[in-house]
């Protein structure tokens, strides 16, 4: 449905940052699916870990904030506006993440009003659950005070 040029043109990220390769389902205010490749070239197994690579959970729970961008920008939020967090709670992380592996993000939205979102995601590899969280999120069209 979406590719990597596609996805470039909703969100901000770039190199090393964009964690979304491709959407393959989106319904607008309801849900979205995504997909990561995650390959041995990614810049944080030079260090996560040497000699046995894991992927941080803190990037899946950042990838499923990018899906949860292309959803909440494909359902009416300002093109062009950034996505920020406000919170992440139940996130739970049940298998390691390892080069090689495909990750499937499935976002739902739980709630929006005005510029505030709420979703659910789950993160599947070769469709076993291996990350759930929810988070809220905020759309703004200006740069967030210091």
């Amino acid at each position: 449905m979406m590719d990597h040029h596609e996805i470039q043109k909703l969100l901000p990220h770039r190199y090393p940052f964009l964690l979304v390769d491709r959407i393959i389902e989106l319904e607008p205010n309801v849900k979205a699916t995504g997909l990561k490749n995650v390959t041995i070239n990614e810049p944080f197994f030079q260090g996560h870990f040497p000699g046995n690579p894991i992927m941080p959970g803190v990037l899946i729970i950042e990838a499923m904030a990018q899906v949860a961008g292309i959803l909440a920008f494909r359902s009416g939020a300002a093109i062009g506006s950034s996505v920020y967090f406000m919170s992440i709670e139940k996130a739970k992380f049940r298998k390691p993440v390892f080069p090689g592996d495909q990750l499937r993000f499935e976002i739902k939205v739980m709630h929006q009003r005005n510029n505030v979102w709420r979703f659910s995601g789950e993160t599947f590899v070769d469709n076993n659950l291996v990350s759930e969280a929810e988070f809220t999120a905020m759309v703004s069209s200006g740069e967030i005070e210091k």
